[in-house]
C-alpha cells in the first residue's frame, strides 16, 4: 500500500510542535520566576527584620529615646533592598502596632525580650500565579525575637 505524498511530508512540523509546546513552557518559566521572587522577597524581609532586631537590642537611642523606634525602622528599611515600601508592611513590636506605640518604651528595658514583626502583602504580577493565591496577593509575616543587651536607658 502506498502512502499519499501529503502524509509523508514533514516540512513545517517543527514549527507546529513549537507552537504547541512554547506557550506551556513559557507559562511554566514565568511561574517559576514569580515563585522565586516571592521567596526572595520573603527571605529579604526576614533578613531586614533580623538586622533591625539586632540594632534594637543594643539600646542605641542616637539623639533621644523617642528616636530609637524610628532608628530601628530605618535599619529595617535600609536592609530591605527597597522592598519595604512594595510589601506594604504593618510593623509591630511586642504585639503593639508601631503607629500606636509609645516610642520611648516599646522596645523595652535592658534584659527584656523584644519581638519585631512585619506583616507583609506582596502583589503578584502574573495572573496565572495570582490565581493560586487569595485576591492575587501573597501575605506573609516575618519576625525576629531577641533579648535586649545590658545598656543604660
Amino acid at each position: 500500500m502506498r502512502v499519499p505524498g501529503f502524509l509523508r511530508r514533514q516540512r513545517g512540523s517543527a514549527v507546529v510542535e513549537m507552537a504547541i509546546v512554547a506557550p506551556v513552557a513559557f507559562l511554566l518559566l514565568i511561574g517559576l520566576i514569580e515563585f522565586s521572587l516571592v521567596f526572595f522577597v520573603t527571605l529579604t524581609m526576614q533578613y531586614a527584620v533580623r538586622e533591625g532586631a539586632r540594632y534594637a537590642v543594643t539600646g542605641r537611642t542616637d539623639v533621644d529615646p523617642t528616636s530609637r523606634l524610628k532608628s530601628v525602622m530605618q535599619v529595617i528599611r535600609t536592609n530591605s533592598m527597597g522592598y519595604l515600601d512594595t510589601v506594604c508592611p504593618v510593623f509591630s513590636v511586642n504585639g503593639t502596632v508601631s503607629s500606636t506605640a509609645n516610642a520611648a518604651t516599646v522596645l523595652g528595658a535592658p534584659g527584656d525580650i523584644v519581638v519585631l514583626r512585619l506583616d507583609c502583602t506582596w502583589n503578584l504580577a502574573t495572573p496565572i500565579v495570582a490565581a493560586v493565591f487569595p485576591s492575587g496577593q501573597y501575605k506573609f509575616a516575618v519576625a525576629a525575637t531577641m533579648q535586649n543587651e545590658a545598656f543604660t536607658p
